[in-house]
């Protein structure tokens, strides 16, 4: 057995803000003040929007590779996108480049979408679409146009702060960044780009929202997103964030505190590790699967409930955590539902699901009994002293397959990134994806490389990231970036 895991000290998480079209930064505003404390907000105006609108019209790999930069400079340990409409899109994008380690990012720790844009074809009404084209023929949309925009879009009228901020986004506009988005980016599929991406996410519509409501976010972007919980917003149109900031707020709070932010914290000298370009992609990606926190509301693939409830209670023996904690039988419950364990079993036991669907059930009631109780009777499974009246195992068979099982819960243990940086492992980064790889210079025991987490004050700054992105096609900004971003605090 290791010893508890101590509580690491807990970082802000960062609220990446990805706006919809026709929007910016500024939506974010009641949003992030609701938020005090709990969140630090990065809201990025995409290029052709709010403070970003003289870059004009980017495609959506662009789009996404310029929120990526954007994320890069600030660096954070662990963040949540959310994406409004366009900026879901968007930021569904991001988040599948981070999962297969592309993206020189760690520490995404769930998605929020608001009445998103899907990854596959945004469904429009093309009457609509076409009279929205018809606004941007001038050298910019008038108010009366967008007026006739914003209306459409709410299912009440926005209070007048918040309209009038609204209706000067819409107007600021780059009209090449708008059609661009109408006439091709708002249809391109990315569906087999993004695949599945299992991690914690949350979709909310409204109402009272027309082509992108809750019936479209269940079809396009629900199977995107197979753990994702739901929310819809009664008699809430398409402009959440400007509409109803109070209540999504709330939604995201919940989400962020009992699903996406309920894992162990990875310090933030490891993720940067992780992150840098000593990291390969793949490994990048691994381990940025492997961060993500576990869905509370797990349903076992293999085992029954009672037995994943008893392997539970075992884990908590053999592997004792301090909260927040990592839900090894859930995680191994589903390593044996792909078959991806490590090759090896007693010759004599069954198959590993069949092994653990027994054994448990010799064990049924291990959890009811009290820590000195469990202890004891793990010492006489692993003593092969334990033979349960009626066991499909013989004692000798449970003290085989209770070898397999500490195994396979201290691999899934030391397996997560924060599990690594507490036994100070950091042989992951070995050199990136480069064809040579700088590896270790120093070998000699109790000394690290000066890159190294735990360095000491000897140690330096880790290589930059060095994936950038940027407009670059026949719209590309000839102006110095800007810096469309910024950290807004109530």
């Amino acid at each position: 057995m290791v010893e508890p895991t101590p509580v690491p000290a807990s970082s802000v998480p960062v609220l990446v803000y990805l706006h919809a079209l026709g929007s910016s930064h500024r939506a974010a505003d009641e949003l992030a003040a609701r938020f005090g404390d709990s969140f630090e907000t990065l809201a990025v105006d995409l290029p052709g929007f709010g403070s970003a609108a003289h870059l004009g019209a980017a495609t959506v790999d662009e789009m996404a590779g310029f929120v990526i930069d954007r994320i890069a400079d600030r660096a954070p340990t662990r963040w949540l996108l959310v994406g409004h409409s366009m900026g879901g899109k968007i930021a569904t994008i991001v988040a599948s480049r981070v999962l297969d380690g592309t993206a020189p990012l760690f520490g995404l720790a769930g998605v929020v979408l608001l009445a998103a844009s899907p990854p596959a074809p945004e469904p429009m009404d093309e009457e609509r679409r076409d009279e929205m084209l018809d606004w941007v023929t001038g050298a910019a949309i008038s108010h009366d146009d967008a007026r006739t925009f914003v209306d459409a879009n709410v299912g009440a009228a926005l209070p007048a702060r918040s309209d009038a901020l609204a209706l000067g986004d819409v107007t600021v506009s780059s009209p090449e960044a708008w059609s661009a988005w109408l006439e091709r980016g708002s249809l391109e599929d990315w569906s087999s780009n993004v695949g599945t991406l299992d991690m914690p996410a949350l979709i909310v519509s409204g109402g009272a929202d027309g082509d992108l409501g809750a019936e479209a976010q269940r079809e396009l972007n629900g199977p995107v997103y197979p753990s994702a919980r739901f929310e819809t917003l009664a008699g809430a149109g398409h402009l959440l964030p400007w509409e109803r900031p109070a209540e999504v707020a709330a939604l995201v709070t919940t989400f962020a505190d009992s699903v996406a932010l309920a894992g162990p914290e990875v310090p933030a000298a490891t993720a940067a590790l992780i992150a840098s370009s000593r990291t390969s992609s793949r490994t990048r990606g691994i381990l940025a699967r492997r961060a993500l926190a576990d869905d509370p509301a797990y349903q076992p693939a293999v085992l029954t409930p009672g037995a994943l409830h008893t392997l539970r209670a075992i884990a908590d023996r053999v592997v004792p955590q301090q909260h927040p904690a990592i839900d090894l039988a859930a995680r191994l419950d589903a390593q044996l539902d792909r078959g991806d364990g490590d090759g090896w079993r007693n010759a004599e036991l069954p198959a590993d699901p069949e092994a653990y669907a027994r054994a448990l059930e010799g064990l049924d009631g291990f959890a009811d009994l009290d820590a000195d109780e469990q202890d004891a009777r793990l010492r006489e499974l692993a003593e092969a002293r334990f033979a349960p009246v009626g066991a499909r195992l013989s004692a000798s068979h449970l003290a085989s397959w209770f070898e397999d099982a500490r195994a396979d819960l201290v691999r899934l243990w030391l397996a997560h990134p924060a599990s690594l940086a507490r036994v100070g492992f950091d042989g992951f980064a070995t050199g990136g994806d480069g064809p040579r790889k700088t590896g270790f210079r120093i070998l000699s025991a109790g000394t690290r490389e000066p890159w190294e987490p735990g360095a000491g004050p000897s140690r330096v700054g880790l290589a930059a990231p060095t994936a950038r992105h940027a407009p670059t096609a026949r719209n590309a900004p000839t102006a110095p970036h800007p810096t469309p971003t910024r950290s807004i605090t109530p």
